[in-house]
C-alpha cells in the first residue's frame, strides 16, 4: 500500500506543480496552502483506505473499547464454569452483568482469554442461553460465542463460524446403577438433552449435518426431554427422573469426577467438530475479527497451545477431531 500512496502523491505533485507555476503574486500564496491541506487530506485519505478499521467494522470497535464480549455458559464444565474463588477486578472494563477471566474458568474460556490477548484487549463473558445463542441475531449484546458450537446447516443459516479449534465424542450417560448395557436396552424410555444442541436432535433423529459422524442412531420410541442446559441433565438424572442423558464425553467425565453416580454407556454415538461463532445480523461488519479468529486458532493448532489446553482440561488431545 506504501507504493501505490507514493505514485498517488507523486501525481499529485507533478500537477500541483503545473498549477502553481501557471500562478503569480497573492494567489500562490493562496493556492499554496490550499494545496498542502489538500495534499494531506489524500495522505490520510490514501493510509485510511490501508486496512484500518472503520467506524463499521467489529473489530475496529473492540479494538477502540479495549474488550471482547464472548458469550460463554457458566455451568458447562469443564469447558466453561465458574471460578468460585476468583474476584472481579476493580479496573475491569467489563460491564456490569458480564463476567472477568478472574470469575471464568475452563478450556473455552482459556480459548476466548487467547482470543483477547491476540487483539491486546480484556476478554468479558456474558451468559445469555444456549438457544439465545444458536439463533442468532444477537442485537450486538456480544461479540462472538466461544462454546464449544458444533457447525450444522441449521445454524450456518444465522452464524458464521470460525475453523474448527476441537472436537468432542457424543455419548450417552445412566446412572451408576443402571443394569442398561447398550442403547437398546433404553429404548421406549425419557432421555435428557440440553435444549438447541446436537444432542437433542439426534434424540429426535434429526439430520445432524456433513460436519458430523454418526455412529449409533438414538433408541427408539424414546421420550426427549429437553432443559435449558446439559448439566441440569446430569442432575436430573442424579435425582432419578431419566433414563439417561445425552451430552459431550467430556461432560460425562467431570460429571463423575465431581461425584455425580452416572456412567459411561457403551461407545460413542457421534462425534463433532467445534467452532466459534459469530452473528450474521450484526450491525458492524465481522469479516476482520473473523479473519483474526482463523488466524489465531490456526496459530494454535500449529504451535501445540490448543493441544495443551486440551490436555490440561480434558487430560487429552481433542484438537486432532477438528483436524
Amino acid at each position: 500500500m506504501l507504493k501505490v500512496r507514493d505514485k498517488i502523491i507523486s501525481w499529485q505533485q507533478i500537477l500541483l506543480s503545473n498549477l502553481f507555476n501557471s500562478l503569480g503574486g497573492e494567489m500562490k500564496k493562496l493556492f499554496t496552502l490550499a494545496s498542502l491541506l489538500a495534499v494531506a487530506a489524500l495522505v490520510l485519505s490514501a493510509c485510511g483506505g490501508s486496512g484500518g478499521s472503520s467506524a463499521s467494522d467489529l473489530l475496529g470497535a473492540i479494538k477502540e473499547r479495549g474488550y471482547i464480549m464472548v458469550s460463554s455458559d457458566p455451568n458447562y464444565e469443564p469447558q466453561s464454569f465458574l471460578n468460585t474463588s476468583g474476584t472481579r477486578p476493580a479496573d475491569t472494563k467489563c460491564p456490569e452483568g458480564a463476567l472477568t477471566t478472574a470469575e471464568m474458568q475452563g478450556f473455552d474460556v482459556d480459548v476466548a482469554i487467547a482470543i483477547g490477548d491476540s487483539l491486546g484487549v480484556e476478554t468479558c463473558f456474558p451468559t445469555p442461553a444456549w438457544d439465545a445463542i444458536t439463533a442468532g441475531s444477537w442485537a450486538d449484546q456480544w461479540d462472538v460465542s466461544v462454546g464449544s458450537m458444533t457447525i450444522t446447516v441449521e445454524r450456518q443459516a444465522v452464524l458464521d463460524f470460525s475453523v474448527p479449534y476441537y472436537g468432542t465424542p457424543a455419548v450417552v450417560a445412566v446412572p451408576a446403577d443402571s443394569t442398561a448395557s447398550s442403547l437398546e436396552d433404553l429404548a421406549g424410555q425419557a432421555l435428557c438433552a440440553g435444549a438447541s444442541t446436537t444432542y437433542e436432535t439426534w434424540l429426535n433423529g434429526g439430520d445432524l449435518g456433513p460436519s458430523i459422524t454418526v455412529f449409533s442412531a438414538a433408541p427408539a420410541g424414546v421420550t426427549v426431554v429437553s432443559l435449558p442446559t446439559d448439566q441440569e441433565c446430569a442432575q436430573a438424572l442424579s435425582r432419578g427422573e431419566f433414563a439417561g442423558y445425552v451430552t459431550a464425553s467430556t461432560v460425562v467425565d467431570s460429571n463423575i469426577a465431581d461425584g455425580l453416580a452416572v456412567k459411561q454407556l457403551g461407545e460413542p454415538v457421534f462425534t463433532e467438530v467445534l467452532a466459534a461463532a459469530f452473528d450474521r445480523s450484526s450491525s458492524l461488519d465481522t469479516t476482520s475479527l473473523r479473519a483474526a479468529v482463523d488466524e489465531l486458532f490456526t496459530a494454535m493448532h500449529s504451535d501445540g497451545r490448543l493441544t495443551s489446553l486440551s490436555e490440561k482440561w480434558f487430560g487429552t488431545d481433542l484438537t486432532q477431531v477438528s483436524q
